[in-house]
């Protein structure tokens, strides 16, 4: 199943069958350990909606209210030779071969819900930044429990210039006006996702696809649960979170994002995230 957030209400899909749920409280909704069993209860007791495709074309919102999405850095071994590579002039490579390697990850804090860009929004690069790039990432919707209830994508938009040039300055790189994004929907699902789910990210420029690539999530070195417990651990969440993966998918020095590129990522199950670059 998968799960929409609209101006005028939820839209639950199943089967390619829509059910429009409105007057929902969107953080009370979602924040529920047994969310996936409470949709199932919508789809069989609730009819077909015709408005269901409206409301989503019409009214699409980014799947998230007041929850804060958080990030995990340096979860994949590209992303770890990436960032070697970006600040080994500074000094810096070191300490993502030892947080690669540490029992406990990075986390940072990536945006507050009302932040985040959805589904066809712009997203940003940064004024004072020379090297910029889209970090295509499975992300996981968590209740305030800690539990995982379901998945979206994520284009968490770096400036590796700006990390490059000193790891202590990832806020800066990682933290501004448009710079997160997720959507379009959310899957829920009680199953694992499959180990060979395939991330793709693609990018266009003037109509020409310039950059393309591709990764499956059994390339992530850290256990989801084991993120969610270091998240979890000294912090709380009353409405849930959105926790971003990692990126698998590096750009070479040679690319850098330019203002109305397209971004595109694809994640199967789940659709396709579109943003373009303010």
């Amino acid at each position: 199943m998968k799960i929409y957030r609209t101006i005028k209400g939820i839209v639950v899909e199943k089967n390619n069958q829509l059910y429009t749920q409105p007057n929902e409280n969107w953080d009370e909704f979602i924040n529920d350990d047994n969310l996936y069993k409470k949709l199932e209860g919508i789809v069989e007791t609730t009819a077909p909606s015709e408005d269901g495709h409206v409301w989503i074309n019409e009214g699409l919102l980014a799947p998230v209210g007041n929850q804060e999405v958080w990030a995990s850095g340096v979860t994949y071994f590209k992303s770890k030779l990436g960032r070697q590579e970006e600040s080994k002039d500074s000094g810096g490579g070191t300490f993502y071969e030892k947080v690669y390697n540490a029992e406990r990850p990075e986390l940072f804090m990536k945006s507050t819900g009302p932040r985040v860009k959805g589904h066809l929004e712009k997203v940003r690069i940064r004024k004072d930044s020379t090297w910029d790039v889209p970090e295509p990432e499975l992300t996981l919707l968590v209740s305030s429990s800690g539990k995982i209830l379901g998945y979206t994508i994520g284009n968490d938009m770096s400036s590796r210039s700006i990390e490059g040039e000193n790891p202590l300055y990832l806020p800066q790189a990682k933290v501004y006006n448009g710079s997160a994004a997720l959507g379009p929907c959310i899957l829920l699902t009680e199953k694992t996702l499959a180990k060979d789910t395939e991330i793709k990210l693609e990018v266009i420029r003037d109509s020409n696809l310039i950059f393309s690539d591709a990764i499956t999530i059994d390339q992530i070195k850290r256990d989801f649960a084991e993120l969610i417990t270091f998240l979890y651990a000294e912090y709380s969440f009353p409405v849930g979170s959105f926790l971003m993966t990692g990126t698998g998918i590096v750009p070479g020095s040679d690319f850098t994002l330019a203002s109305r590129d397209v971004v595109k990522i694809h994640i199967n199950g789940i659709g396709t995230l579109i943003n373009t670059v303010e």
